[in-house]
């Protein structure tokens, strides 16, 4: 049989998906990217399996599968528990895949295997030899990262990865990665001659010289960015806006020069770039990004005026303190409003808006979702405990009582900072109604777990007093009752 010819080879590679397809396609990483940010990893990694199978040169599908399969397994580097049982028929499969050139149930049984585990680097290869065939040179080097993330010291891998790296013209991390294969083989004759032309090519491209066409340069010019007199390498920043400008509606790049600047704390330029991202692909998940930063700038600056008043604790600080609170708690105020519209049956999000609405001083709207989110029954004893404390402050002390009692018997002695928080509140309520033995009740127990908590001491002799005061038949005391410390929503400082 003839051997076949690169006309012939250029047939197996797959087509592009067509413009309905890729329009759907959209619309369902959109949906996953939705999915994803309620945690619901399983179903997430669903729906971007569909995107990645439709389209498997496309790397803003691929790092969004990947992502959240990190998140799924806590970035354990090592997937589902025996996963190496379950892969077996899946790898399989690729191998047979991979031998009659049939890609597209490369790409489909690899991705069911990295749902498994994203980490085999058996499977990250084959969808990486894949790719190459089929000219998808972006996403097969997310792949071979993947498989380097997993495995470091594979020096195969790091060949393999300067190669692609190379490829694409990303002259800086392909050298660093052929001195990392010297690191793990010393003698490695490849290593040093490739560092050598790396160097060379570099050189033509960032000089602009016009050797072959000279397209590296003009790319780089024509997305409105520099090169370095005498062909120096650009920061990673100035190199993630080059890309940004050729590729303006690839969230990844946003997110990595974003994540920078966070670490930097430069959060001006972090909120301008996320806002940029939005703008440029109208993705709710950019804003979700935008908002997360702008909440995370907010908590600094309220770190900082915390120690300041700390520091300093004058009329002056605490001003600068109370502003800087208030604006956090506006803020997270509007961001979980937007996001238990966007997102009505997220039982999380309506907590968190609840526990806002509470900060905000809005008890009757904080009851209302409180209400809703104890449906989940991870977070229903502290619903229990925040509805309590906002009946208090809207004067139901009866329903008030009533949702302490059902908070102390569903949190979990384990939890133990919230089981003392109900038991004190339920406690002091309890006082307050004249309810004095099932007071003392809900006082001793909750001496019993911490008798320095508070003044639970001074509360128990309180107690004991109107106790005795009642045995011996007097009457009670007349006047106002002591004032009573309402706590803010769990994890929240009063001061």
């Amino acid at each position: 049989m003839a051997s076949e010819t690169p006309t012939q080879a250029a047939d197996t590679r797959l087509p592009e998906p067509s413009p309905a397809k890729r329009k759907k396609l959209k619309e369902c990483f959109e949906y996953g990217n939705r999915i994803a940010a309620q945690e619901n990893f399983d179903y997430a990694a669903d729906i971007y399996t569909e995107c990645v199978v439709g389209d498997p040169g496309n790397a803003i599908y691929l790092q969004a599968f990947l992502a959240n399969l990190k998140k799924k397994y806590n970035n354990n580097k090592k997937g589902k528990s025996f996963s190496f049982f379950k892969l077996a028929p899946l790898r399989s499969a690729i191998k047979k895949a991979l031998q009659k050139k049939d890609w597209v149930n490369v790409f489909k049984q690899g991705a069911e295997a990295l749902k498994i585990n994203p980490w085999d680097t058996g499977v990250l290869t084959a969808m990486s030899e894949a790719c190459e065939q089929c000219d998808f040179q972006e996403t097969q080097l997310i792949y071979l990262k993947m498989a380097l993330d997993a495995n470091p010291k594979d020096a195969e891998m790091c060949r393999r990865c300067a190669k692609t790296l190379a490829d694409l013209g990303m002259y800086d991390q392909a050298i660093a990665m052929w001195h990392k294969v010297e690191q793990l083989r010393p003698n490695d004759p490849d290593a040093s001659r490739n560092i050598a032309n790396l160097a060379v090519e570099k050189t033509i491209a960032g000089g602009g010289y016009d050797e072959g066409t000279g397209e590296s340069r003009r790319k780089v010019e024509a997305a409105g960015g520099e090169i370095g007199r005498g062909g120096e390498a650009l920061s990673k920043k100035d190199r993630l806006e080059i890309e940004i400008k050729r590729q303006p509606k690839n969230l990844p790049l946003y997110y990595e020069l974003a994540e920078i600047y966070v670490r930097e704390e430069d959060y001006a330029r972090a909120e301008d770039l996320l806002k940029r991202a939005f703008e440029a692909t109208q993705d709710l998940g950019a804003k979700e990004k935008l908002e997360d930063v702008q909440l995370r700038r907010l908590r600094v600056e309220l770190g900082k005026a915390e120690a300041e008043y700390r520091a300093k604790p004058d009329e002056r600080n605490q001003q600068k303190l109370s502003v800087a609170r208030k604006a956090l708690w506006a803020k997270e105020l509007e961001v979980y409003k937007d996001r238990v519209e966007r997102f009505p049956n997220n039982q999380a999000f309506r907590f968190e808006l609840g526990v806002r609405y509470q900060l905000n001083g809005l008890f009757e709207d904080a009851i209302k979702q409180y209400q809703a989110a104890q449906s989940d029954p991870r977070r229903k004893g502290l619903c229990l405990l925040n509805l309590g404390q906002c009946f208090e402050k809207i004067g139901q002390h009866r329903l008030a009582m009533k949702h302490y009692e059902q908070a102390v018997q569903e949190i979990a002695d384990r939890d133990s900072d919230n089981k003392k928080r109900a038991l004190y509140s339920a406690a002091v309520l309890a006082y307050r109604l004249r309810a004095f033995q099932q007071a003392e009740q809900f006082a001793s127990a909750l001496a019993a777990m911490d008798y320095s908590y508070k003044n639970i001491g001074q509360l128990l002799d309180k107690i004991g007093e109107k106790l005795e005061q009642q045995r011996a038949g007097a009457s009670a005391e007349a006047g106002e009752e002591e004032p009573i410390e309402v706590e803010l929503p769990p994890g929240q400082d009063e001061d």
